[in-house]
């Protein structure tokens, strides 16, 4: 993890250490009113992920998850590939498609060579222009993912995070699950599925970023014939209202009998355009390296805790911890966080933990995958995908009094969420962050 080795200041890469994104040619066009973002790369892997822009905006209670949902129904068959025929000519190929729902977007994503590109490019877009969406295909569908998030309650975990988002995001889009609930996704129709379909599939919801070796007239040809079909439409990609969540502290109680209990909490910070992010990134990471060695190292309180930062349009950030001693453990995580807000850090001492930071991320941030997310997050959040180029500058300018001034701005009122031995916990204690 990243932010458990920033306390480890003597670990710290050189500072004239640039660590840089490989970039061999990077543009950016549109074909048909798809907005494309395309980086050249001389190995043979292509991967080209199409951001369907809106997330939870687009959704309701009752309609969360639909359209992860959908495009799961058409991996059962399109048009041109019915039925098995589908998975059978994906398998020939040994290439990939994946869904990654989230809060600003569902990605829609194609993993494979610059051999197969042409069949895998095809099926890649007949699922997306042409399903077939039978009804029986939904329906298998909608049973399985209706189980499969019935099961989140037995993992600790997985339902933590669903309660801690919807804690402490209620009453903003951001509460809403991208992959939907047992409630939302047993309510959707078939019916529904379709004319999702039918209206929400238009480019201007689009953003795709293709990182590969594909001669640019290529791309624009192959963008022309498939996504350049489809209607404009008149989407318009906004981020969500920032400063939405109720303030104040609350806690969420979730009694269940487990070997320890887990604790998340989130705090609401700017949108990701603001200029105090990249310090908030920083503080976050500081905050993380600290109590990794203060509740793990020295207390031997957990295995697990951490400060996160979650980049999206609107920023968060979040205190994350196993224990069997919460209270314990939870003054130490306040006291740390009052330290954060309290001291400067002479910022000259920041340098070699910016050093570390920018190393491990951009080792975690290597694949042509995530080079793809990094580009489209500084369109969409900043844009312009040429700010993703300026990340490590800001966050080298980044001082001791930056990272004080949002530790005291941001990091309060933190909504958490507690799954475990309630009798174990004082809940006021938590509402003191």
């Amino acid at each position: 993890m990243i932010r458990r080795l920033l306390f480890a200041i003597a670990l710290a890469a050189p500072l004239g250490a640039q660590a840089t994104l490989p970039d061999t040619g990077t543009v950016r066009f549109d074909v048909e009113g798809v907005r494309i973002i395309h980086r050249q790369t001389e190995n043979n892997l292509v991967v080209a992920n199409l951001y369907l822009l809106g997330g939870v905006q687009l959704a309701t209670a009752g309609t969360a998850g639909l359209e992860t949902m959908l495009l799961e129904v058409t991996e059962r068959g399109t048009r041109k590939y019915p039925g098995e025929e589908l998975r059978r000519a994906m398998a020939r190929t040994g290439s990939g498609i994946g869904v990654a729902p989230g809060n600003d977007w569902t990605m829609y994503g194609l993993r494979t060579t610059t051999e197969h590109l042409d069949s895998t490019w095809s099926i890649y877009m007949d699922r997306l222009l042409h399903p077939t969406l039978a009804r029986a295909d939904f329906e298998f569908v909608r049973e399985n993912r209706v189980a499969g998030i019935g099961q989140r309650v037995d993992s600790p975990d997985a339902l933590l995070e669903h309660l801690a988002d919807s804690v402490a995001f209620a009453g903003h889009p951001y509460g809403l699950s991208a992959v939907g609930t047992t409630q939302s996704l047993s309510a959707i129709s078939h019916e529904q599925l379709v004319t999702f379909h039918r209206e929400q599939m238009v480019t201007s919801r689009m953003l795709l970023v293709v990182v590969g070796n594909i001669p640019r007239a290529k791309l624009q040809a192959m963008v022309r014939t498939s996504l350049g079909t489809l209607a404009r439409g008149n989407y318009r990609w906004r981020a969500p209202a920032a400063g939405a969540t109720r303030p104040g502290s609350s806690v969420h109680l979730e009694p269940r009998r487990l070997p320890t209990n887990y604790i998340l909490g989130w705090y609401e910070g700017p949108a990701a355009d603001h200029p105090d992010v990249p310090a908030l990134r920083v503080a976050s990471a500081i905050l993380s390296g600290r109590l990794f060695a203060e509740v793990r190292s020295r207390r031997n309180l957990t295995y697990a805790v951490e400060a996160r930062f979650r980049d999206q349009a609107i920023t968060s950030g979040g205190l994350y911890v196993t224990t069997t001693r919460p209270d314990t453990t939870i003054a130490l995580m306040r006291a740390e966080v009052r330290n954060l807000q309290t001291y400067t850090i002479p910022t000259e001492n920041l340098a070699p933990l910016i050093q570390q930071f920018l190393t491990e991320y951009f080792l975690d941030n290597e694949t042509s995958g995530a080079q793809a997310d990094f580009l489209a997050r500084g369109e969409l959040y900043r844009g312009d995908y040429r700010a993703a180029e300026r990340f490590v500058a800001d966050l080298r300018a980044v001082t001791g009094e930056d990272v004080q001034r949002v530790a005291r701005q941001y990091m309060k009122g933190l909504r958490f969420a507690y799954v475990g031995n309630p009798s174990q916990v004082n809940r006021f204690r938590m509402m003191s962050f």
